[in-house]
């Protein structure tokens, strides 16, 4: 939906509402682009926070096991 700024300015309320709900708006100025009112962008969650990893992650027995290269350190 193309509008002139001056409209615009008389119906900004209406214009917010239906960017919201979706609709591009072109706000024009002497016939020519100089804005755009977008709806707000989808936000999607791209893994549930909680559990999200269940069941999909193992940790090796002997994960914090040092290996015998370490063991001047550990003396």
């Amino acid at each position: 939906m193309n509008v002139s700024i001056t409209e615009a300015r008389a119906k900004l309320s209406e214009l917010v509402r239906r960017a919201t709900a979706g609709e591009e708006i072109v706000l024009t100025r002497r016939g020519k682009a100089v804005a755009r009112l977008l709806p707000p962008p989808v936000k999607e969650d791209l893994l549930p926070r909680i559990g999200a990893l269940k069941g999909k992650i193992r940790i090796a027995d002997d994960f914090d096991a040092l290996g015998p290269e370490w063991a001047e350190y550990s003396r």
